[in-house]
């Protein structure tokens, strides 16, 4: 059953290329017409690529490993937060901090030193600071939050990431392919798909067009994670069975009980 339906992306927009003029040749094959002067994306060819795409994204959740969102476009920031927080993945929506995944280390680094202000100043270290430097420790904690927060958590190399608007999120797109992280991408006509490993061909301006693919792909993955919970379960249970099992003592054979029977009899007739 697919995920998606042609009627719903096409009352949230999802059509809706960019200007003729502005088109990027490689997107040919998922253009179905031109209409004043604007291209339109073949709906149908969305739909199956969602599809492909939102199983790929479960099967990645299931195994337990993350997927990074990523969308600094003013109108599709809130989508992207929303909907990653809610099946608990990491996202960035402010500025790209370049290599953040080709210097992950580093990025890894910015975050501890977040974890450390925190702790002291829960402990009373900086309450001997005068007010000036506890004002400028305070501002580059909500520096650091603000770029750095939503990927707290993220303490390995994301599993695959999930771009909106492919041509913005270039350096991304970029550090992923050099890592060999595959790309999720909702890529419109005026971008180039050949780096994407999962190609979305739709409107990527549009909140409306993004949230109705972004809906598809995260209740896959949170299929997915559910599954790997009913699967971890199941485990936990076939092990305490098996435990129980082996600490029952253990019944002697058959055989060996009628041949005790009859020296049982013998020594009570004596």
């Amino acid at each position: 059953m697919s995920r998606t339906n042609f009627e719903q992306l096409l009352q949230a927009g999802c059509h809706f290329g960019h200007l003729k003029r502005k088109w990027n040749p490689a997107m040919a094959p998922y253009i179905y017409t031109e209409r004043n002067g604007i291209h339109i994306i073949d709906l149908h060819k969305t739909v199956a690529k969602v599809d492909e795409a939102a199983d790929a994204l479960k099967q990645i959740a299931k195994s337990g490993k993350k997927i990074l969102f990523v969308a600094t476009k003013k109108q599709t920031k809130e989508v992207i937060a929303e909907k990653a927080a809610s099946i608990n993945m990491p996202y960035v929506i402010e500025r790209w901090p370049g290599g953040m995944l080709t210097n992950f280390p580093t990025i890894r680094k910015a975050v501890k030193k977040m974890a450390n202000i925190d702790r002291l100043m829960q402990d009373g270290t900086y309450s001997n600071l005068s007010k000036r430097e506890l004002l400028q420790i305070t501002r580059q904690r909500a520096k650091l939050e603000k770029n750095l927060g939503s990927i707290a958590d993220l303490t390995r190399l994301p599993s695959a990431l999930f771009v909106v608007d492919v041509m913005k999120e270039n350096i991304a797109v970029r550090e992923a392919n050099r890592l060999g992280i595959p790309v999720f991408g909702i890529v419109d006509t005026n971008s180039d798909p050949n780096n994407i490993d999962f190609v979305i061909p739709a409107n990527d301006d549009a909140k409306d067009s993004v949230e109705a693919i972004l809906n598809a792909c995260c209740t896959a993955i949170a299929e997915g994670i559910e599954e790997r919970k009913v699967e971890k379960a199941d485990e936990k249970a076939a092990d305490a069975q098996a435990e129980g099992e082996e600490a029952k003592p253990k019944r002697a054979p058959r055989k060996a009980r009628k041949d005790a029977e009859p020296k049982a009899e013998e020594a009570a007739a004596e």
